[in-house]
This record gives structure tokens, sequence and C-alpha cells, in this order.
């Protein structure tokens, strides 16, 4: 299958690869990035300078993927399938997944950095609606499934979980009790452990 490179800071989204990765069983090179000074390698993968970035030195090529939630769902797809969805998951793994990537992060960290839609017009223009419609339309869907895939942990659980853990951590997400029920079955995984919480703590 190869091996790969996570170019990787702590106090980043690469995180969420971390913990991807060790859900596959499968332990990157990690490259450290400092912000002020980020590495030629990581520019050259990626001109944004973006974290997670990922290289996979793949038999014959090297392929690079960005965007948390495609690395996320690259590496069950080239690692675990089993962490992919069953026919009959597809829907509520593809639109979670998305939701999550899209309309969720932009809701909390609009809101986190002060800034919400005014009126109807500016919710009906913007991706997300407002951060309280994404919040209730989540916290439907969590109280009656135990993952997103319904009772199955599967690697959409990894992005969709990580908007919830870091949200109610950092306190960007209203508390709920359907995300911290879901924030519990997700912090006992092993690979969550492994991945996410410091030695020692």
């Amino acid at each position: 299958m190869g091996s790969y490179t996570l170019f990787f800071n702590p106090m980043s989204r690469a995180l969420i690869a971390k913990w991807a990765f060790a859900e596959v069983g499968v332990e990157p090179e990690l490259a450290m990035v400092e912000w002020d000074n980020k590495p030629a390698a990581l520019l050259e993968a990626n001109p944004m300078g973006k974290l997670p970035t990922i290289i996979h030195h793949a038999k014959g090529s090297d392929r690079v993927v960005s965007e948390t939630a495609a690395i996320c769902h690259y590496l069950a797809e080239m690692e675990a399938p089993e962490l992919l969805p069953r026919d009959e998951e597809k829907a509520d793994y593809f639109r979670w997944m998305f939701f999550a990537a899209g309309p969720a992060e932009s809701a909390i960290m609009n809101k986190a950095m002060g800034w919400e839609p005014a009126d109807a017009k500016q919710e009906g223009t913007v991706g997300f609606g407002s951060y309280d419609r994404v919040v209730d339309m989540l916290d439907k869907w969590m109280s009656s499934h135990d993952f997103v895939c319904g009772d199955r942990f599967t690697m959409a659980d990894v992005y969709v979980g990580s908007q919830v853990d870091w949200g109610l951590n950092f306190g960007t997400l209203t508390t709920r009790d359907s995300f911290k029920a879901y924030q519990g079955r997700l912090q006992a995984r092993a690979a969550y452990q492994s991945a996410m919480v410091p030695p020692g703590s």
C-alpha cells in the first residue's frame, strides 16, 4: 500500500488526520510544521500551506491529499475498507461527512469569529443558514443514532466526531445531551485515545 507522510502540528486539524491514521492501523511519518517557518516540502505539496496535508508514497507515484474530510475517506479507501459505508449506509455517510465539512464548520467558525447572518436574506445566501439551525439538525440526528451511519462506527465518525468533540472541548458548539453521549462513545475508542490524548493525561 505504500507509506505516508503527514504534515503535522498538534494545534491544527492535522490531529484529526492522526486519529484517522490510528483507526486504519497505519503510522505515518510526521513532518512537523512550524507556523512561521513552513517547510518547502509542504508548500510544494500544498501551496496554501494548509494542515493536514498528506503524501501517499504509493508504488510508482506520490499522491497528495489535502482537506481533512478527503484525507479521512482516502485512508479508509486505501487501508481499511471496513470503515467505508455499506451500500445502505452511503447516503448517511456522505451526507453527514459533507455537512460537517461545509455547513457545520462554516457555522461554528463564523460564530466563533463573531459573525452570524443578520437576517433571512443572508441566511438564504450563506451555505449554512444559521448556527442554531445547524446545531438543531445535528442534534436531531445524533439523538437517534449512536454513530453517523447508525449503530456502526465508520470513517465519517472521525470527521463528524471531531467537529463535535472539538466544539464541546473549546466551547464553540452548544452542549446537547446527544453530543455529549456521542463524544463519550468516540473517546472510548482505542484509536482516539492513542491519537488525541496526550501521553500522561
